[in-house]
């Protein structure tokens, strides 16, 4: 039975490259229907994409290289930006002779994707993803065989980014949750939207994580004027008194001066600051499976 990850998941397991490694191994997962991963070395003058598959000329039409809302042609983008990077399939069928030719369908394995997992995701369901590409209101992901999902900005974490790139790195392998659906495209029960900051912990969860008197890491992510708020956690953040020589994105050591869990509020004293580096506050998951229901904060002051 095939299980579905992100795209890239498969390549370099020892079952999918014995499979590629033999015209045997490839009629056997042609019979059997089992998901393989490869990388295409050509994108042909026809938009196909070409595979050598142990020696084998492997061939993915551009009609077969994703699956499309009501069957529209792919755009060429689409295609030729799959060359050189691992690309999810099954085997469709061999045509034999001196020279055998292989062909493949991308689109129907992501079909068997929808049908069979992503199409039985209900909200709140977990899922892993890996990111694929940011856009200024939000984060893109492959939640399996390369069919992608939006996280929205404001869905990303509780602490306030100015943009996806502020949390998450290209091709980082995450946790996330089906938010809703559009119930119109794809023809199916639609399109998942994703959530990711559900599962990043409740204020409560997070601030046992630190103590009265530690000094940690933070990052600056907002300026106002009788403070600065400074994430100690994804879904957590302090105030500082404020300074004229800070910015938000700074890096900063921050002395915790208070922490008041009945108005879930914590009283930093900024130390200092640097340059922030990517992943300076790590992620920390408290779900990584199962569904969630519900999730909130009670006090507005406190999402800052």
């Amino acid at each position: 039975m095939n299980e579905f990850f992100p795209e890239g998941s498969l390549y370099l397991t020892p079952e999918n490259q014995k499979a590629l490694s033999s015209l045997a191994g490839l009629e056997k997962a042609m019979a059997e229907g089992t998901l393989l991963e490869a990388k295409s070395t050509l994108c042909d003058k026809d938009l196909s994409l070409v595979f050598d598959l142990g020696g084998i000329r492997a061939i993915l039409p551009r009609e077969e290289v994703a699956v499309t809302e009501e069957d529209a042609p792919i755009r060429d983008i689409g295609v030729i930006t799959r060359v050189g990077k691992p690309c999810v399939f099954i085997v469709e069928r061999i045509v034999y002779g001196e020279h055998p030719q292989v062909f493949l369908s991308r689109r129907k394995a992501q079909d068997l994707c929808l049908r069979e997992y992503l199409d039985r995701k209900e909200d709140g369901d977990i899922l892993e993803a890996k990111v694929t590409h940011f856009e200024p209101f939000g984060a893109f992901c492959d939640i399996g065989c390369g069919i992608t999902s939006l996280i929205s900005i404001d869905c990303i974490s509780v602490s306030r980014i100015s943009h996806p790139s502020d949390r998450f790195r290209l091709g980082q392998r995450i946790f996330c949750a089906v938010k809703c659906r559009d119930e119109v495209r794809l023809g199916r029960r639609g399109r998942i939207c994703l959530t990711h900051k559900e599962l990043l912990g409740t204020w409560e969860e997070n601030a046992a994580r630190f103590e009265v008197g530690q000094t940690v890491v933070g990052v600056v992510r907002s300026i106002e004027s009788y403070g600065i708020f400074i994430e100690l956690a994804p879904n957590l953040a302090g105030l500082a008194e404020w300074r004229g020589d800070v910015k938000v994105g700074d890096g900063c050591a921050v002395y915790i001066k208070n922490i008041i869990p009945q108005k879930m509020k914590i009283k930093l004293v900024l130390i200092d600051t640097f340059p922030a580096s990517p992943g300076e506050i790590p992620t920390h998951y408290f779900l990584k499976e199962g569904s969630i229901r519900s999730f909130s904060y009670p006090h507005p002051d406190s999402l800052r």
